[in-house]
C-alpha cells in the first residue's frame, strides 16, 4: 500500500469496509435481467471467482427488488442496488436485504421521497452511494459554471450530499465519473480536497476492449497513485469478468493487490526462438485459477530471463526448441519446448 493515500471516512457495505485504511476493493455490475435469478446468480458467482469484491445490479421494477432476497442467499459478496428515479425501488431493495443503494437524490423527486429511502437505509445500516456523472448535472449548475467541467460535477455532488446530510444521513460514498479521462481526474482531485467521504472511482462509458481498458487504466491508475480512491470499477462494453480482470491488473501494477498470479513476459524480438505469444496465451488460461501469490516470468530468450526476470518467483526462458525453468533467478531444469508448460505447471503446483 502506498504512503500517500488520502484518509477517508470508512463505511461498511455488508461485511466489506470501504475507505479509511481498508484495501481498495474491485466491483462490477451484472448485465443479466436481475429478476432472472438463475442467470444473475450464475454471473455473480463467476465474478466472485474472478476476484470481484462487491456487485451492483440494476433494479428496474418491483420484481427485480423482490429477487434480491433470493440472490443474496446464493452468493458471497455484498450487493448494490442501482436505482434510477423510483424511490419505491430503493425502499423495497432495502427491505429485501441489499447492502448498499446507489441513487442520485436529485432524480428521486420530492424530499419526502428521499427521506423514505434515507430512513430505511439508516435503520438497516445500508450506505448510500451518490452517483454523479457528467450527464446528470442540473441545468442550474450547468448554467452557473458554463457547462460540464470539474466545478459543475463537484457542485452537483455536494448538492446531492447536502440533501442526505440535511436528513442526518452521512453513511455515504461518492462517484464523480465522466467519459473523458482528464475531466474525471480534475473532478476527483477537486472533490478529494474538499471532503473525506470515500470515493468510488472509474471512467464511465470507457468503451470496448482495448480502448476501454486503456482509458480506465490511465484514469484509475493516476488517481490511485495520487492516493485517491477507495473502490474501483473498470466500465467496459464487455463481459463483466473482463472488468474484474482489468481492475485486478491495475491494482497489481501499483502494488495494491498482493494475491493471485502475476505474469510478466517479454514483447518478443528476433532473438525469440519459441512461440512465446502462444505459450503466454496458454499459460494465462491455465494459470488463471491457480490460488497462489506468486510472480511468473515467461521470457523468449536468455537475455531477458532469468537475468532480467530474476525478481520472479519462477519462470521459463526459451531457446531453440528447448527452454529453461528457473526459480528466483537460478536455472533448475532444461526441457524440450513441447514439455515446457507442463513442467512449469508441475513446479508451480509444488510451490507453497
Amino acid at each position: 500500500m502506498f504512503l500517500n493515500r488520502r484518509k477517508t471516512k470508512q463505511i461498511m457495505v455488508g461485511n466489506l469496509p470501504i475507505g479509511g485504511d481498508a484495501p481498495i476493493s474491485i466491483q462490477s455490475m451484472t448485465n443479466t435481467d436481475t429478476k432472472n435469478i438463475v442467470a444473475t446468480v450464475k454471473q455473480i458467482k463467476r465474478l466472485e471467482e474472478a476476484g470481484c469484491d462487491l456487485i451492483r445490479f440494476a433494479v428496474n421494477d418491483l420484481d427485480d427488488a423482490a429477487a434480491i432476497k433470493e440472490i443474496k442467499k446464493r452468493i458471497s459478496i455484498p450487493t448494490i442496488a442501482d436505482i434510477q428515479y423510483n424511490y419505491k425501488l430503493a425502499v423495497e431493495s432495502a427491505k429485501n436485504g441489499i447492502d448498499c443503494v446507489r441513487i442520485n437524490p436529485g432524480n428521486i423527486g420530492e424530499k419526502w421521497k428521499v427521506k423514505e429511502v434515507v430512513d430505511i437505509c439508516a435503520s438497516n445500516n445500508i450506505p448510500i452511494r451518490i452517483g454523479v456523472n457528467s450527464g446528470s448535472i442540473s441545468k442550474d449548475i450547468l448554467d452557473k459554471y458554463k457547462g460540464v467541467n470539474e466545478n459543475s460535477i463537484v457542485e452537483s455532488a455536494f448538492e446531492e450530499i447536502n440533501v442526505l446530510e440535511s436528513l442526518n444521513f452521512t453513511d455515504i460514498k461518492v462517484s464523480l465519473k465522466a467519459s473523458n479521462v482528464n475531466l474525471s481526474l480534475a473532478a476527483y482531485r477537486k472533490f478529494s480536497e474538499m471532503s473525506d467521504y470515500p470515493l468510488h472511482i472509474g471512467i464511465t462509458e470507457a468503451g470496448p476492449g482495448l480502448s476501454g481498458i486503456i482509458k480506465s487504466s490511465v484514469g484509475i491508475g493516476i488517481l490511485l497513485e495520487e492516493g485517491i480512491g477507495d473502490t474501483i470499477r473498470v466500465s467496459l462494453t464487455a463481459d463483466p469478468i473482463e472488468e474484474v480482470k482489468a481492475g485486478k491488473e491495475i491494482l497489481k501494477s501499483l502494488g495494491l493487490l498482493n494475491k493471485g498470479i502475476e505474469i510478466i513476459s517479454c514483447p518478443t524480438c528476433a532473438r525469440t526462438k519459441i512461440n512465446l505469444i502462444e505459450l503466454v496465451e496458454k499459460a494465462q488460461e491455465k494459470l488463471s485459477t491457480v490460488d497462489k501469490n506468486i510472480k511468473i516470468a515467461l521470457m523468449g530468450c536468455p537475455v531477458n530471463g532469468p537475468g532480467e526476470a530474476k525478481e520472479a518467483d519462477i519462470g521459463i526462458t526459451g531457446g531453440n526448441g528447448v527452454g529453461l525453468i528457473f526459480k528466483n533467478g537460478v536455472v533448475i531444469k532444461k526441457v524440450s519446448e513441447e514439455n515446457l508448460l507442463d513442467e512449469l505447471y508441475k513446479e508451480i503446483e509444488n510451490m507453497k
